[in-house]
């Protein structure tokens, strides 16, 4: 049985668009997204996803005074769909312990940097600003402490010596999309296990274009 998976969003939905071009490539594991849910009506995720044909749902933050209120609101509309994943493609906004733990060991998050390197916001910034030579992005298991879930992969870039925000945030979103797709499909194959801290890839051994993920500049 096709996993199912409901994908939160909060902007222009790049990474949703490639996890949708993976599916449509049969390269999600064999799941499927059954619902695009935003916290922003003016996602452009949303469109995306109706292009697909994919039903969506908003659940404007702004409508609610506290925080735990959207929190219990965004939970029961993904669960509505009865999801065996959720993944935060761009979500930008920080769930509390009520929101994870109804969805414990099945949630995913991508993060524009090297995680522990950079949690947070303004990561291509503040990576510029230490001067680092490498930058990247991390997939990793939501949990109650923001960005230091259990990490199931990551993509490294170089740091050019010209680089600004924009050139940088631009390549790291390349290896995203590389990325997330194929740490979906593993969690959907099943040949992920959390022991302790450090994520576990079950099966064959990764393909060499899977264990690098650097895109040329």
């Amino acid at each position: 049985m096709a996993s199912r998976i409901t994908v939160l969003v909060s902007g222009r939905g790049s990474n949703l668009a490639a996890l949708l071009g993976a599916q449509a490539r049969d390269a999600l594991g064999g799941g499927r997204i059954v619902r695009v849910v935003a916290n922003r009506p003016q996602a452009g995720g949303l469109g995306i996803a109706a292009g697909s044909g994919v039903p969506t749902r908003v659940v404007d933050h702004h409508d609610f005074a506290q925080r735990d209120d959207f929190d219990v609101a965004l939970a029961d509309a993904v669960a509505a769909d009865a999801p065996d994943l959720v993944v935060l493609a761009g979500f930008m906004r920080v769930l509390g312990p009520g929101f994870i733990e109804r969805f414990a060991g099945r949630m995913l998050n991508i993060h524009p940097s090297l995680l522990p390197a950079f949690p947070g916001l303004h990561t291509h910034r503040r990576a510029l600003a230490e001067g680092v030579r490498v930058h990247g992005c991390t997939v990793h298991f939501v949990t109650a402490d923001v960005d230091v879930g259990p990490i199931v992969a990551q993509a490294a870039v170089p740091v050019h010596d010209d680089d600004d925000e924009t050139s940088l945030a631009a390549r790291v979103l390349a290896a995203e999309h590389v990325l997330l797709p194929h740490a979906v499909a593993w969690y959907c194959l099943g040949r992920l296990a959390i022991v302790g801290k450090r994520v576990h890839l079950t099966g064959d051994r990764l393909p060499r274009d899977a264990a690098l993920f650097c895109p040329d500049a």
